[in-house]
């Protein structure tokens, strides 16, 4: 009897701990979540840890996706923060589906904020343009154009021409060897700069030869769709030419020594006159629960040293001042990662409408639907 009651007081005890603990867990982790929606590989790894630590109040989860479109159609799940492209910010804001941002509450973005970003043209519509910075705070920026291997694939330095940069991936003789976003508006529009025209063309004739050539390219070059894929696949050596961020020419340079370096593979990253700059913005979604939270994750971003720590990690250009300035020169000075005021005037931002949004998608499934 003794033994029994032993065992059932020894039972009631250990439930009681369990309960005890289950209650104070939930007693003390009284923080409130705070939803962040961002691209995938795109947070240096410890930077939420650090904002939690900094923001005792605020819970983050934190979730990822692989581009614009993928995104958008997740936007009812109730996120905090979400990082869309200059251009679907546009949409969004046409939409009403993202909110004013508070400036008077992001001390850190209103003093580092590099002042260029109030220059820039955002979308077509001048008024539209004018607004993008009333919803969106830049957190990163890159250029599209080609990464290569110089050891397989021949480009004459120094050029700018579309014609000569991505020839690579359209010629048969690199089955199997090239790279292409899986995002329309970079795969349409890299097609559209290297036939000559302007990447938000909406010209039926300019159209329709893009998406010939992309669905040419498809059966005679078998190209390797993806996103964050390629870039193991060109620090790897599986491929040797693919469309690639500005960002991501530096990741895969570190993979490749992450890897214990590779002196047979050369990669370098050239671009296009006429191709795309971007530019990610951190923006609130109108069906936010967490405007507050949201509002000091914002500004956590653009802490000097949080903002260094993210651009080196995901190797893209950062929009803070006092970032850029402690960056290695050859890096800030690199006119593909911070092009000049000239360089910017040769590229465009991608545009959006309600009929550009509807005719790319049309031409994009056209072209993953493509033998």
């Amino acid at each position: 009897m003794k033994k029994g009651t032993k065992k059932v007081m020894s039972s009631v005890v250990a439930a009681g701990m369990l309960f005890t603990a289950m209650m104070s867990t939930t007693a003390c982790d009284t923080r409130k979540e705070l939803i962040v929606y961002n691209w995938g590989e795109y947070i240096a790894e410890d930077t939420i840890e650090k904002f939690e630590a900094a923001h005792p109040e605020y819970k983050v989860v934190y979730r990822t996706f692989e581009t614009n479109e993928t995104m958008y159609p997740n936007l009812s799940n109730g996120y905090d923060v979400i990082v869309p492209s200059e251009y679907m910010v546009s949409r969004l804001i046409k939409e009403e589906r993202i909110q004013p941002v508070d400036w008077s509450k992001l001390p850190n973005a209103s003093k580092y904020m590099d002042p260029m970003f109030k220059t820039l043209q955002y979308a077509e519509d001048k008024e539209l343009s004018d607004k993008v910075l009333e919803y969106g705070v830049p957190y990163l920026y890159c250029t599209v154009g080609l990464v290569y291997d110089a050891n397989k694939i021949n480009i004459p330095e120094g050029t700018t021409d579309p014609k000569e940069i991505w020839a690579s991936l359209w010629d048969a003789g690199n089955n199997g060897k090239i790279g292409m976003y899986d995002s329309m508006r970079e795969s349409i529009g890299t097609a559209l700069n290297y036939l000559g025209y302007s990447i938000n063309s909406m010209d039926e004739k300019e159209l329709s030869e893009a998406m010939d050539l992309l669905v040419k390219q498809k059966a005679e070059v078998s190209p390797a769709y993806g996103v964050d894929n390629l870039k193991d696949k060109m620090a790897s050596g599986e491929l040797s030419a693919s469309i690639a961020w500005s960002g991501d020419h530096i990741v895969m340079l570190d993979r490749i020594e992450e890897l214990g370096g590779n002196d047979n593979i050369d990669l370098r990253y050239v671009l296009p006159a006429g191709s795309n700059w971007s530019v990610d913005m951190m923006c609130v979604p109108v069906n936010c629960k967490n405007y507050e939270g949201a509002m000091a994750f914002i500004d956590f971003m653009y802490e000097p040293e949080i903002a260094l720590e993210n651009c080196e990690y995901v190797g893209y250009s950062t929009p803070n001042t006092a970032a850029k300035d402690m960056l290695d020169p050859e890096v800030s000075g690199n006119i593909y990662y911070y092009p000049t005021a000239e360089v910017f005037s040769t590229l465009e931002v991608y545009y959006t409408s309600e009929a550009v949004e509807e005719k790319y998608t049309e031409i994009w499934n056209t072209v993953k639907a493509s033998n």
